[in-house]
This record gives C-alpha cells, structure tokens and sequence, in this order.
C-alpha cells in the first residue's frame, strides 16, 4: 500500500474529551451516573433558557464526557441526531498548541470546519476541529497556561481544581472503534497517518461463518489516541458491520473501550449498579483452557462474569461488552483489563464463534 508523505510532526495529542449529540442531555448523563458512576461536574449553555444547545460534562479517572442535547434547529446536533440518534460526534484531542496541529492536520489532507480561534468564557485557550469521518469531529484543544494539566473544557466553566473521581474503577479510554463503509479502510487509515501524525499497529482480515470485516488500527506515537477501524467484506454475507452502516445511517463509533485495572472488580461493580453485559456460553469457558491461562483472575471468576479472555505476544487482555441501549442498537461500550497485550482479543471473535457452536451441538438446537 502506498502511503502518502507526511507533513511535519504534530504537537503531542491526547484525548480531552468525547462529546456526545443526544436528544435528552439529563437523560444520557443520568445514565452515565448511576450506571457507570461518572460525575457530572459542570454544565453548558441553559437549561430551558435561549442558548441553543445544553451540555453537561462528566468524568471518572482519565475519561471526561460531553453529552449536548440541542435547543436550536441551527445546533448541528440537532441534525446529527436526527440523522444518527445518540452517538458519538466529536473526539476531542488535547494539544500544546491547536493552531500548530490544525495547520499540519490541514496540510495533511484534512478537511477543516472551524479555524482556530479563542472559545467563549475561556480566555487564553485556543480550539479549531477538523473533519473525521462521517459526522464526526476532532476539535484541537489548548489549554490556557494557568489549567496545567487540570481538566480543560471549552465553553464551560474554569474546572482546573478539580479532584479525581474514582467511580467505578474505570480509568481511561483504551481505544474508539469506528465501523466504516466497504473499500474505505485504506484511505482512512492514510487519512490519519498524513494528517494526525498516526502509524498503522495492526491489521487483520476476521472471518466468523460467511461473514467477514476487514480491520486496521492507527495510533499516535505515545499511544495515548488508539482509532480500531472496521469495514465489512462486501464479498461476505452481511454482519454487523453492514447492520450499523444501516441503522445508524453512516460511518460512526460503534463503541468505546474504558480501561480497567481489575475487570472482575470493576465488571462486578458496574453489574450491581445495573449494567447489562452480552453473556458467554459456558462452553466458551470449557474451550478457554486449550488457549491460554488466565493471570490475575480465575477461569471461575470470569465464567460467572462472562468476561473474556486473550493472549497475544505481550500478554494477556480481559474484555467484556455491555449490552445496548441504543434504541438502533447502534453504540455500546466495552471494558477491558491489559496484562501486557497489545491487541484487541480477535481471538475472541473465533473462540466465541466455536462456543456458541459448541453449545448449539450440546443442546441439540441445530438451526
């Protein structure tokens, strides 16, 4: 594959926020709270008043979260949602300087939509964004000099004496998956070396029965910003790659993976709080046995959990994912523990093909 030059290095890039388009800010936040034990810690724009949009801000660990529900035709959250429902829209990245990576990103080929500019109420920070893929965006931010390393969020009020939050043990964000149209993989993955300074980590081709999806994973220099991208096969029976192309009408984040460092605990947690997790047959956890050895945690504990299991040449990596409460099923959120692995469990997505085969064999229901 030929990739195209890249322009000067970018300013270091970390994720500062993930803004979320939703039609009910309280509702989604609400959610995040009581579920998942976010803290929502500051509010945007008013309530029931003449702004056209409210946002609410959350945070637990390293993971700060936006949900902004619109109050104007003219928000174009009003028309994402619309279009997509609730999801994901903006991928925010934290910079040194967002004039210097807005220029280099738009020399790399990006499509800019806000120039760099001074945001409302943050006098001395500095924001521009550009175009990602489908509806969304990544917004440069810069911090003013006297935020440090603090909690930055433009357009909200100063939260640079924030405390951390503990929440339910969730602690960072591992890695976006992003599902995107068939035969646009490549050309998204160029996309992100030439203008986010990206290197391509890993590839694969995974097939499960007929069907089949292409994935490729790009990630900044100190792996702190990690994009999965997935396209499905058009030569293949269609899956849930074609499904979430449909029902969220376009490329998107399918889901978000929050880092852990004891996914029985925090798992456990969010279970009690009332969290839904997709659940494992047993045989999967009779087969796991031939594949590896869990370190830190009982083949017992992640059976009654139905967390699973993977190793790769650095280590090992424990995953779960929620079920979904998108009304279209179209975003979900997944946990995940590393012990020094370095990929994304694919071989789970065999393992769990041959359990449920495996179970369908035992029970004797063939069809």
């Amino acid at each position: 594959m030929v990739r195209a030059s890249q322009p000067a290095a970018l300013p270091e890039l970390t994720v500062n926020h993930v803004e979320f388009y939703v039609a009910d800010a309280l509702q989604q936040a609400a959610q995040f709270a009581a579920e998942y034990g976010f803290d929502p810690f500051a509010t945007s724009g008013e309530l029931g008043g003449h702004s056209d949009h409210f946002s609410i801000a959350l945070r637990q660990g390293g993971i700060v979260l936006v949900v902004t529900e619109p109050r104007s035709a003219d928000h174009p959250a009003h028309s994402y949602v619309s279009a997509h429902g609730d999801g994901v829209a903006d991928i925010a990245l934290r910079t040194t300087d967002a004039r210097a990576a807005f220029g280099r990103a738009v020399e790399g080929g990006a499509r800019p939509l806000t120039p760099p500019a001074q945001p409302d109420g943050s006098p001395g920070g500095l924001t521009a964004a550009i175009h990602g893929f489908g509806d969304v965006r990544h917004t440069f931010v810069q911090a003013p000099d006297r935020v440090g390393d603090k909690i930055f969020l433009p357009g909200f009020p100063d939260t640079a004496e924030l405390a951390p939050h503990a929440g339910a043990g969730l602690l960072d964000i591992d890695h976006f998956a992003v599902c995107l149209h068939p035969g646009t993989i490549d050309a998204a993955v160029t996309f992100y070396e030439s203008a986010l300074g990206f290197r391509l980590v890993f590839e694969e081709q995974i097939g499960v029965g007929t069907q089949a999806m292409r994935s490729r994973v790009v990630q900044n220099e100190s792996r702190t910003v990690t994009l999965t991208l997935i396209e499905p096969d058009p030569t293949s029976d269609p899956g849930q790659i074609d499904a979430f192309l449909d029902s969220h009408r376009g490329e998107g984040v399918q889901h978000i993976a929050f880092r852990t460092d004891d996914v029985v605990g925090t798992v456990s947690t969010l279970g009690e709080r009332g969290v839904r997790f997709l659940r494992t047959p047993d045989s999967y956890y009779d087969l796991l046995g031939k594949r590896l050895t869990p370190t830190g945690h009982t083949t017992e504990d992640l059976r009654r959990l139905h967390v699973l299991a993977d190793e790769d040449h650095g280590g090992q990596l424990f995953q779960i994912f929620t079920q979904s409460t998108h009304p279209r099923r179209t975003f979900f959120l997944e946990i995940i523990e590393r012990l020094g692995a370095n990929t994304f469990g694919s071989s789970n997505i065999k393992a769990l093909y041959e359990a449920v085969e495996a179970e369908r064999v035992k029970t004797g229901i063939l069809s």
